[in-house]
């Protein structure tokens, strides 16, 4: 077992901000402290550096099995090492589908296998598997997801009867993508009938729209209220929709949760004639107005989880026509310095950022020792330079895709260490090959 004593640390971690030093023995932390020493320790000094939790990634696509010419778990999972993610939780609509508990069960043997980070699946719902999802382990899977609207894949439950169900006996957290299916396919033909094959990607915030959201959320929330269901809405993207939600209870008390992605709080609709479809997601990137709710929601708690909803695609993929260029784009790399630099500029504050990225995620899903820079839990750490720059460009791009939306950009933080469990997953702008991450358990 590796011991590393971390000397004149910068912690941020649970609302405080101070100096220390901090001893790691084996995969756990072992003592925070001032002053301390241990002859059998590795001394790594971090005089002027971070020392954050692992931000915890409870929404990517890592595209394995199935679709790993984009992606796959060991390639995206060296990416998100390397940005400060220590743990995922990744979405069933893989091919084929995560729809049955052996196919679940093929996805985390895969992990066990080739994943550098921590790690968790959700179980796919379909109109028709209610007897699969019912026997998900609450203790050993994430969550529950339901498309409710179809996005990427073929998982969309529209169906009256079933979302009834799956509300009213599913003892686990719903993980739901809110966008209104028929709001999208009136609103595609209209378009599609005024600007033709050659439309411009601006018109994606239009075509999925706000309205076609809020529809989508609100009966999410109404199911969930209903049935007094558990319930955790992904990537919201407009202002209406932040209004859903209750910031006057405790995180842990909340039946019914909702989540940011740093794409929505990175890019406007203003960005589209630069960015095309690079910058395409389901739900769409909206107004500046809706950034500016999210934030706010984000700050007074409205909101409860920054994630990235990453979401590879290959260079070809993207540089189709709208009609043909899915939607999605890679973010682990780049989440938590793109967080550092709205921090920077006054967005959020360092220890709600932490908040957002790492405890909450632990709190909303009730993971068991980790999250928090506590004395027992897992050393999932990310200690952070802030006197180093990083320009993103494609030479430096870990994902499989070989792109980022934020290629070009200048973050004013770079990523100086990152441990899993206690051991040195990146370091010296590597990462260190021969680690694998562990399955995540939760409080039930």
């Amino acid at each position: 077992m590796s011991r590393y004593l971390l000397k004149n640390a910068r912690i941020i971690n649970e609302g405080q901000d101070f100096i220390s030093d901090l001893l790691i023995n084996g995969a756990y932390i072992e003592k925070i402290g001032t002053s301390l020493s241990d002859e059998t320790a590795k001394v790594i000094d971090l005089e002027g550096k971070l020392l954050l939790p692992g931000m915890i990634d409870d929404q990517v696509h890592f595209r394995e099995p199935g679709l790993t010419h984009k992606g796959n778990i060991r390639t995206e999972s060296r990416a998100a090492v390397a940005g400060g993610i220590t743990s995922f939780m990744e979405m069933p609509n893989t091919q084929p589908n995560a729809i049955t508990q052996e196919l679940l069960a093929d996805k985390y043997a895969i992990a066990a296998e080739s994943s550098i980070a921590n790690y968790s699946f959700f179980m796919g719902s379909t109109n028709d598997n209610i007897e699969e999802v019912l026997k998900t382990d609450p203790a050993t899977v994430c969550g529950v997801k339901i498309f409710m609207g179809s996005s990427t894949g073929n998982m969309l439950v529209d169906n009256e009867q079933t979302l009834t169900s799956i509300f009213s006996q599913c003892p686990m957290l719903i993980a739901t993508h809110c966008e209104d299916e028929a709001t999208i396919r009136r609103n595609l033909a209209l378009y599609e009938e005024k600007y033709g094959q050659d439309m411009a990607m601006k018109y994606h915030p239009e075509i999925r729209n706000a309205e076609a959201c809020y529809l989508s959320s609100s009966m999410a929330v109404n199911l969930a209220k209903k049935h007094d269901a558990r319930l955790h809405i992904l990537h919201i993207s407009t202002a209406i929709e932040t209004n859903l939600f209750r910031n006057d209870i405790p995180l842990a008390e909340k039946r019914i949760t909702a989540e940011a992605c740093i794409h929505h709080l990175w890019f406007s609709d203003a960005d589209y004639d630069k960015k095309g479809s690079y910058i395409k997601w389901n739900p769409a990137v909206k107004s500046q107005a809706d950034q500016d709710e999210i934030w706010a929601a984000l700050n007074d708690d409205r909101i409860d989880i920054l994630a990235t909803d990453h979401a590879p695609h290959t260079i070809e993929e993207k540089e189709q026509n709208y009609f043909k260029a899915p939607s999605g784009g890679p973010l682990v790399q780049h989440a938590v310095l793109a967080i550092l630099e709205k921090v920077d500029q006054g967005k959020i504050s360092l220890v709600r950022a932490v908040e957002k990225m790492a405890h909450a995620p632990a709190v909303c899903f009730k993971i068991e020792k980790r999250g928090f820079i506590r004395e027992g839990y897992f050393a999932d750490l990310v200690i952070v330079d802030s006197t180093k720059t990083l320009t993103v460009t494609k030479d430096n791009v870990l994902y499989k895709c070989g792109w980022s939306p934020f290629e070009g950009f200048t973050f004013n933080h770079t990523i100086d260490t990152t441990f899993v469990n206690g051991e040195i997953v990146y370091a010296e702008n590597k990462v260190i090959e021969g680690n694998t991450g562990q399955r995540m358990t939760f409080h039930v």
